[in-house]
């Protein structure tokens, strides 16, 4: 996995420049604990921290490509290429030699074969960096899906670049500012795609390549999802399916250190997880070894919602037993949630206020907990946007709502009603930034010619979730999980997948009446019915309401201090959302009004201890 950071700069000699990088390396240890190493030209620097996955010892970075007794090329790189092994044998025939095992040393030489081509020949989850000494240019790569984080920051005379924010703001010259477009990326639930919310800097956007030369700085996309027609029969697809569910599940298993499955009971997680068992008694190995989270007393004060229909652990007990998992279960205090530490621990990881508070704390501590018995996890996340899991995929009115289709239950859930009657929705003009965005984010929908309209509104549906709303989670995962060193696999963002998945019409995804019907079908044969006919039940979310009264104190408070929360909210408001009776914001997750009382917290913390500037204008 591992973390990367560097410098282009044209006008000075970065060899006199150590210091510098050295700052920017050490906020990535966290990411890579295992090793790090840094390598400076002339004009060019180059950090990493290494998570080691594969070649423990021969895959030691940056890395450079030994040609004619010079380096030509140097990487830092981050992330998993699971086709590395076919690449290797296809290289080696074009006349490539190897010093090591890993797929790092895989990346760089099919850069020197292919060039810029080379990014579409990769599988995987990746963000990386090369420079290229012959030309004295930089190219920035990142996955299809955006798995891998990956921030840029123009200089006047380079460029800075990191996995993280604070890689970048470690530089001396860089200082973390905020204008309001920020704030309203913060709030507004957009997640519009090159947006890194702090002002002059750029996240490369999923599948995207970014070319830095002294003629400045040039952003292309070597895939993006394309609509095609779909010419399988309803058997055809879901055998499709199948087969690549399981083969980049057997993929994904390649590890040279212990390997997990995160298990919730659910169909997606159960679905991974099954398949990750059978590939490892294919190949002779242990019993899967699988990790859940619970509150202390969560079963017992469980009370079903619009969001939650049943508790996971009876779920996750069933799927043990069937699959024969090597099994965990990580029980929280709800007390730990409120933890300082764990607090200030998740925000720094995050470089942003929480989206949706207590789950982001709770998944770093079982992160915290799993990274004590395991290296890497295979996880279930972005089944939803793919298969079309949420109950607002299903929802006609949130499908004909003119905007984003998760801010009707953002709205339902009073996320919406807080943030107006904290001041923030009339102050950032949330509602027109929303409109803006929504519809910048339709202009690039692939049409398929002859679509009916309900399968064209749906694709649309499908395209916001799969370019939006997953890089949150997906996002959210990735730092989270790298802030203890922990490696979390996607199989179903296997582009592949993703693009069978996305042209597959609506009504086949469908074709039972129920959610994630196709996914039901190709993985039912692996699991017990109660599991592959489970309604979908988020990531939980702690329902104690001694949480909800403690986040209420904290807010309180902040309304009576000089919180420079205070420039942004009104202590009016404040008071006004405290005095809605207790309860009422006892259901979390991202489009409760509870997870607007966790923000204004967070951003308290995130303005106060992370040097922040707001400013009041763009430019």
């Amino acid at each position: 996995m591992c973390g990367i950071t560097g410098w282009v700069s044209y006008s000075r000699d970065l060899r006199q420049h150590g210091a510098e990088l050295e700052a920017m390396v050490a906020t990535m240890a966290c990411r890579g604990p295992d090793a790090g190493g840094t390598w400076r030209d002339r004009h060019a620097a180059l950090g990493h921290r290494r998570l080691a996955i594969i070649d423990l010892e021969g895959g030691r970075q940056p890395m450079t490509a030994e040609e004619s007794g010079h380096s030509p090329t140097v990487i830092s790189y981050s992330g998993e290429v699971y086709n590395f092994r076919e690449l290797r044998a296809e290289l080696r025939r074009r006349g490539h030699r190897f010093r090591t095992a890993s797929d790092t040393e895989v990346v760089l030489r099919a850069y020197l074969e292919w060039g810029d081509a080379f990014a579409e020949r990769l599988n995987g989850m990746f963000a990386f960096a090369i420079w290229d000494a012959r030309t004295e240019e930089l190219v920035l790569v990142r996955d299809r899906m955006g798995v891998k984080p990956l921030f840029y920051y123009p200089t006047g005379d380079g460029v800075l670049f990191g996995s993280e924010h604070k890689a970048i703001t470690a530089h001396p010259e860089v200082r973390a500012r905020v204008d309001p477009d920020g704030l309203r990326e913060i709030f507004a639930l957009t997640m519009t795609p090159e947006h890194a919310v702090q002002q002059g800097m750029y996240e490369v956007r999923p599948g995207g390549l970014v070319r830095i030369s002294r003629r400045g700085v040039r952003t292309s996309r070597y895939w993006s999802l394309e609509s095609h027609p779909h010419e399988d029969d309803l058997d055809t697809t879901v055998r499709t399916v199948r087969d690549l569910l399981e083969d980049t599940v057997s993929r994904q298993l390649v590890s040279d250190v212990p390997l997990c499955s995160l298990l919730s009971g659910g169909l997606d997680s159960s679905a991974v997880t099954a398949l990750a068992a059978r590939g490892l008694a294919r190949e002779g190995g242990e019993r899967v070894r699988t990790f859940s989270v619970d509150f202390a007393g969560h079963s017992e004060r469980f009370r079903p919602n619009a969001v939650w229909e049943s508790p996971d652990s009876p779920y996750v007990d069933e799927a043990v037993r069937h699959i024969g998992a090597d099994h965990e279960n990580i029980i929280l205090d709800n007390a730990e949630l409120l933890r300082p530490d764990v607090r200030r621990a998740v925000l720094r990881a995050l470089d942003l206020p929480t989206v949706t508070g207590d789950m982001e704390y709770s998944l770093y501590l079982l992160f915290q907990a799993i990274r004590s018995r395991s290296t890497v996890a295979l996880s279930g996340e972005s089944a939803d946007e793919l298969f079309g899991g949420y109950s607002h995929f299903h929802d006609p009115e949130a499908v004909r709502s003119p905007t984003f289709p998760w801010h009707l239950p953002f709205e339902r859930a009073g996320g919406q009603g807080a943030l107006r009657t904290a001041g923030l929705w009339d102050r950032l003009d949330l509602g027109g930034y929303i409109e803006q965005r929504y519809k910048e984010a339709l202009a690039e929908v692939p049409v398929l010619e002859g679509e009916s309209p309900e399968e064209a509104r749906m694709r649309e549906i499908s395209y916001l979730h799969l370019t939006r709303f997953v890089t949150f989670l997906l996002d959210r995962k990735d730092r989270i999980s790298m802030a203890v060193g922990l490696e979390v696999r996607v199989p179903f963002c296997d582009h592949r997948l993703v693009e069978y998945v996305f042209n597959t019409p609506w009504a086949m995804k469908t074709f039972d009446g129920r959610e994630k019907s196709l996914l039901r079908a190709a993985t039912e044969d692996l699991l017990p019915r109660s599991i592959s006919q489970r309604k979908k039940s988020p990531y939980p979310s702690t329902q104690d309401l001694r949480y909800e009264a403690s986040l209420r104190e904290r807010v309180a408070a902040l309304a009576e201090g000089d919180s420079p929360v205070l420039d942004l909210v009104d202590r009016r408001g404040i008071r006004d959302l405290l005095e809605r009776p207790s309860g009422t914001y006892a259901i979390g997750g991202p489009y409760s009004a509870r997870a607007v009382l966790e923000r204004l917290l967070d951003l308290d913390i995130w303005l106060r201890e992370g040097d922040v500037e707001l400013i009041a204008q763009s430019g």
